[in-house]
Order: C-alpha cells, then structure tokens, then sequence
C-alpha cells in the first residue's frame, strides 16, 4: 500500500518560505541519509561537526523525494528536487509549526528529570488502540528532533505525543509554543543535569518551561508524591493551566493507587484515576513504574480516550534497547539474563534499576550482578551521589559490583569489599573483566549515562552467546523488559 503524502512541494513552500525546483510530494520526513525511507523529505541540517548537504546525493539515492538546502551542493544537479531555503533548521521548524496548525489531534507533551520516553512509548503503545496516534522516535526531544517529530505529524492523526528534554534552562519554552500540548506530563524532578542548573528548584523551573505553550484549556499532570509539586502546579497556574491532576498515593491524587501486588515481573494494580476504578497488569518490573502508568492514565483521561481500555493495553507494554530490554544470553551451562539500561543514568533512575533487580531471581548458581559507569552532569554532588548509591546496592541484595569511570571510584569506596568484582577507567577497559566474570544463571544489570558508553559492556556479553548448533538455548534473545525510569 502506498503512503499517502505527508508534504507537497507547494505546503512546504508555504510553511518554511522557500522554493521549490519542481513539483514532488514527500510522504515522510529525515534528517539523516543512512535511516532514510523512500519518499521522506531530505532536511540538510547544518550543526558544528556535521553538514547535512554533504550527504544530499545520497538521500536522493536513496529514493529521497527531495532535499531541503541552503545551498547547491557541487554534486547535485538543477534538475535534482529540492526545496531551496535560507536556512535549513529554521525551515524544519517551519514544516513542525504547520504541521501543527493543520492537525486536530490531542497533543501530550512529556517532560520530567526520568522516565519521560517510557511514558511517551506507553502512551503511544495505548493510544494506538483507539486511534490514529503519532509520538516522537526515540529520544528526537530537544531543538531539532522535537521540530522533526512535529513534521512528520499527518493531518489525519487523533492523539499525538511529544517528548521535550532539556540540559539547560530555556531550552523547553520554544518547544513547547512550537508544539502547543492540550496535555503535560511532568514525570517526576530529580538531580539530573544538576550541574547545569544548580537545584531541584531551578529544575523544576525549567521543566515547568511546558506550561507556557500549553493550548487552553489545558491539563497539567504532576508527580503529587514529588518534593516539588507545589511548586510546577502554582507554575502551571500562573500559566494559565486550567486543570492540574496529581498522580500518586497520597487520598487527594485524582490518579490515585489503591493497591498493588508486586512481583519479579512486574505488578497487579488497582487505582482510581479521576473517578474511574481500573484494574490491570504491569509487565514493566519497579515500584516507579506504578506512579508513570498512572501517569499515563491521567493522561488519557485528559485527552478523552478510554481510561478502561489503556488500563487493559498497559500490559502489552514492553521497554525499548537501552532501556531496561531483557536479554538472556546462552552459554555453556545454561544462560545468563542482562538487563540493558545502558541509554542514560542518575541517582534516581539508578536507584530503581537496583530495586528492578533485587526483585529478580537468579538462576541455579546465578548472582546479582550490576555493571555501573558515571552519572553525568552532576558538578560538584557528584562525588557525594556516586557514593550514596552504596546503600540502595546494599538494600537490594546485590552479589556483585562492577564500575567504571572516575566518579564512580567514589562509590567503589563506599561499598563493602566484598561486592566490588572490578573498577577500569572507561566501559572497553572493564567490558573484559565482567565477561570473564558472568555464568550462567547471573542477571547483570548493566546502566550508566549514554556518555559512559555503557552499551559497549553490553554488546560485550552479547557477543558471548554460543552459536545456535551449540547452544541448548536459542540465540540472545530479547524478552522485553523494564525501563527502569
């Protein structure tokens, strides 16, 4: 079936003011040439260590409708489709703004210091359900993958969900105006890009950032267990915002647990969320993930889908590479299971992957094992927040510590000598140390900041699967998962 066209040559003249060589219609939108689709618009975007025009021939090899430039690049023809702008990032953002203005979907927008992506999959996973529904790729949440999500809204959709990160403050006010949520999450605040920012209130400020392009009326949804909830609702207030719904436990949470049996996979729930009495099945492991599928129900109660029916969806929802993704790894003996959460890391997304894995039990011989690299963007607490994770390590029954980087030196310190197994300078250094240390029945969680570059230890103990005519079980294969936050 062919896909209907997201974008003639004359709506993308009239949204970012450019010209166009010759008529074409693009049914998809991309800034990079190697994960181009046929039919997707080429956005030459223009950075401090890249330019997109000096892979324009290849997008159009590729099958790229056209190209948006600044420039004739030397190998590119006149005859060749092109929409030719002044600048290509801020054509980008004008393709997101009419894009928007054409759609009648709900749109949610999803902020907070964790647990923002696994909210949005959520929320994509059951939307989908009840009707046409568009969340932004992966992480595509700061000031050019948010204006990529919006262009590639079609006009037909019914709910739309983006997320919106920051490192700094400022840097979600545009996103927001540009995309104009009916709907926000705030998930939580915790002390992630705290050196930047200097305090959980400055970052509750600049997370609050999404109350100002909020459509009216409006509903902010906010973490009522947070230390800072007091604070983004008057935020929200003063923006504005006509409605705000706590989610928690607390009896004055309109998204409210009531009961909750937790287990090594995930949980049973019972809440309320704003009148209605929901019970359904998490298979997302973490006590965090009762509060973001609350959340999520929130949400879709403010956006006036079926609150029944995603409750019941919930279960079908599984975590993403790098998030939490469960991969059983056969080797001699039997297998080893990895828990990858290697995509990114801080004190509070560290502490709930602790608990993930304390709830999870080892096979015959097996260990707990947990493979750390450094928590970034933390100034002067990180010293202190690297060591503080010694206790929850401690709380949760872990076997074994593996660590790298020079912040977590500090938690090696800290931790009892008998669970330290190995500390290196960086993730390659150590990758070897924990391959030549797991067995089979061990459960490494394996998690870090994505500048750690964790994913190398993971890919490490990937590659020690036996090959399948060997193997008395399949393949890595992967199981789904937790993200935890």
């Amino acid at each position: 079936m062919t896909p209907s066209p997201l974008w003639s040559s004359a709506e993308a003249e009239r949204a970012t003011g450019g010209r166009a060589t010759h008529p074409w219609a693009a049914t998809g939108v991309s800034i990079d040439s190697r994960t181009l689709r046929p039919g997707d618009l080429f956005v030459a975007l223009q950075g401090p260590n890249f330019d997109g025009h000096d892979f324009v021939a290849d997008a159009l090899a590729k099958g790229a409708a056209a190209a948006v430039i600044a420039r004739m690049p030397a190998e590119m023809t006149v005859q060749a489709p092109a929409l030719i702008v002044g600048d290509t990032l801020r054509a980008l953002r004008g393709l997101a703004a009419a894009a928007r203005a054409r759609s009648r979907a709900v749109v949610i927008g999803v902020t907070g210091s964790v647990g923002k992506t696994g909210v949005k999959e959520a929320l994509r996973a059951v939307l989908a359900a009840q009707g046409p529904t568009h969340a932004s790729e992966g992480s595509l949440n700061n000031h050019w993958g948010l204006p990529l999500s919006l262009a590639r809204l079609a006009a037909d959709t019914a709910y739309a969900v983006f997320e919106m990160g920051m490192n700094h403050a400022g840097e979600i006010e545009p996103l927001s105006r540009l995309a104009r949520p009916h709907v926000a999450i705030i998930t939580t605040i915790a002390p992630a890009h705290i050196e930047n920012l200097g305090s959980l209130e400055a970052i509750a400020d600049a997370k609050a950032e999404i109350f100002t392009g909020m459509m009216k009326p409006g509903t902010a949804i906010l973490n009522g267990l947070n230390a800072q909830f007091m604070r983004l609702a008057a935020a929200a207030a003063n923006a504005g915002v006509d409605r705000v719904i706590a989610f928690g436990d607390a009896a004055n949470a309109e998204a409210r647990l009531l009961a909750a049996r937790v287990d090594g996979d995930g949980a049973n729930v019972e809440a309320d969320v704003c009148g209605v009495r929901v019970a359904y099945r998490l298979n997302l492991p973490g006590s965090h993930w009762l509060l973001n599928s609350l959340a999520v129900l929130a949400a879709v109660h403010a956006a006036g889908a079926d609150v029944l029916a995603a409750a019941g969806a919930l279960a079908d929802v599984r975590s993403a590479k790098g998030r939490g993704e469960r991969l059983s790894v056969p080797v001699a003996g039997g297998s080893f299971v990895v828990l990858d959460d290697s995509y990114n890391a801080n004190p509070t997304s560290m502490a709930a992957a602790f608990e993930v894995l304390g709830h999870q039990q080892p096979g015959p011989g097996g260990r707990r094992i947990v493979v750390l690299g450094d928590m970034l963007e933390l100034g002067p607490h990180a010293e202190a927040m690297h060591a503080s994770l010694a206790k929850p390590i401690t709380e949760h029954g872990i076997d074994h510590v593996f660590a790298c980087g020079d912040s977590m030196a500090a938690l090696m310190k800290a931790l009892p000598p008998a669970l330290r197994a190995g500390y290196a300078a960086n993730a390659a250094a150590l990758a070897p140390q924990v391959a030549a240390f797991v067995r089979a029945g061990d459960i490494i969680t394996v998690k870090g900041s994505a500048g750690s570059r964790m994913r190398v230890v993971v890919d490490a103990l990937a590659a020690m699967a036996l090959p399948a005519e060997t193997a008395a079980h399949p393949p890595v294969s992967r199981e789904g998962g937790v993200h935890a936050l």
